[in-house]
This record gives C-alpha cells, sequence and structure tokens, in this order.
C-alpha cells in the first residue's frame, strides 16, 4: 500500500503544526487534548523546522524536571527530519521507521508538508495488504 493510500484511509484533517517558539508546554497541552503522538514544528504550517514527541517531552523531564514545560519547542525537537513522499511504500515507511526508532514520519510533496504518517498507520496497512494476499492465496488454493 502506497503512502497516499493510507493518508487517504486516516481522512483529511491536515497535519497539526505549532509554531517555533511554542512553549513545551503548549504543546504538550495539544498532544494531551489531541491524542496524539507528536507534533511537527512549523513557521507557515508547510516546511517543517521540526518534530516534537512525547518521547521528546519525556525525556526533557526526566532529564530536568518540570522547567522544560517553559522551554520552547526549539529547544526539543529533532531537526533532521527522515520524510517520505506520497508514492513511497508502507513495507519502505516501516523499514525507515524501525531503523531510525521513530513512530512518526512527514509526508512531503514538491517541498511542502501534506501529511504525516504513524507507525500505527503504516503497520495497519501491512496488515490490511497481508489478509488481502491471504485471501487471494486462499481462493486459488481453492479454486475460486
Amino acid at each position: 500500500m502506497l503512502v497516499h493510500q493510507i493518508l487517504k484511509s486516516k481522512g483529511s484533517e491536515g497535519v497539526l503544526t505549532v509554531k517555533p517558539g511554542t512553549l513545551v508546554s503548549e504543546a504538550a497541552g495539544i498532544l494531551a487534548e489531541k491524542g496524539i503522538g507528536t507534533v511537527v514544528v512549523s513557521p507557515d504550517g508547510e516546511t517543517p523546522a521540526g518534530i516534537l514527541s512525547e518521547r521528546d517531552i519525556v525525556r526533557e523531564l526526566a532529564r530536568k524536571g518540570v522547567g522544560c514545560m517553559g522551554d520552547t519547542v526549539d529547544d526539543y525537537m529533532t531537526t533532521e527530519l527522515v520524510t517520505c513522499g506520497r508514492n513511497d511504500d508502507a513495507v519502505t515507511v516501516l523499514e525507515k521507521m524501525t531503523a531510525g526508532r521513530f513512530r512518526h514520519m512527514p509526508v512531503m510533496e514538491d517541498g511542502k508538508l501534506v501529511g504525516l504518517i504513524s507507525l500505527g498507520d503504516a503497520v495497519k496497512a501491512r496488515l490490511s495488504e497481508l489478509a488481502m494476499e491471504k485471501d487471494a492465496l486462499e481462493g486459488m488454493i481453492m479454486g475460486h
């Protein structure tokens, strides 16, 4: 399954972004309110400057304490983003996420942010593919 198919199955709410300079406490509030694991940091909603995850925040809480909540997302976001395109397949995305040990990947097209897929999205897509392949093979074996 291709990334554009995964995005289509998720619906089209777009990507939730915050601007550079946003307080970590604000970003954490957004993550909690929306029930999501990461937020893309972008000055214009189209060009990603970084990505901040729950893990990033928890790591800093353990290291620095609650004081990190008054810092900005710029201080803790990952800036070397691994991205994918709409025509990449789920297996490639899963391989990149596994190798990099991260769970969210921005989807880029023509230098602009067009989506965000999670490890769960990619796994769900791959399981769906495997179920279809299984059904097709069973159909061939049974002569249908």
